[in-house]
């Protein structure tokens, strides 16, 4: 994990997230009393109530807590899934796997976070983890 400050203008823990996605890094808030990383970014700690939180980042490993298929027609751009992925570091976040057909995803699947920066908002995705041999 990587210490990292804001340096931009904007403002707010939404803004700040996104904005560290901007620069392609994967950062969430960390509490400096408990120790505890949450998402979504907020200006207290969930976990214990403190105001003094550093935003730090994060592996991007994770794994598949929970999983279902959206079905859509094809020309409307076919299945896909919507996760709760369980981050290496605690918090759980809602995102969905891309490089694997969307029935194909289980609970428990190892994924890494990628950054998506192919729209007019950057946001996280998940890819399956390729296992060393």
């Amino acid at each position: 994990m990587t210490k990292h400050s804001d340096q931009t203008n904007k403002s707010g823990p939404d803004m700040i997230y996104r904005s560290f996605l901007d620069r392609q890094i994967f950062a969430l808030p960390k509490c400096t009393k408990c120790n505890q990383f949450h998402f979504f970014p907020r200006v207290v700690c969930p976990h214990c109530g403190e105001f003094e939180l550093e935003w730090l980042a994060v592996s991007g490993k994770g794994q598949v807590y929970s999983t279902t298929t959206i079905r859509r027609k094809p020309e409307r751009g076919g299945p896909y899934n919507v996760c709760l992925i369980t981050l290496e570091e605690g918090p759980r976040m809602m995102s969905r796997i891309e490089g694997i057909d969307a029935e194909s995803v289980k609970i428990g699947d190892k994924v890494t976070a990628c950054i998506n920066n192919d729209s007019e908002e950057s946001f996280v995705v998940f890819t399956p983890t390729k296992e060393a041999n």
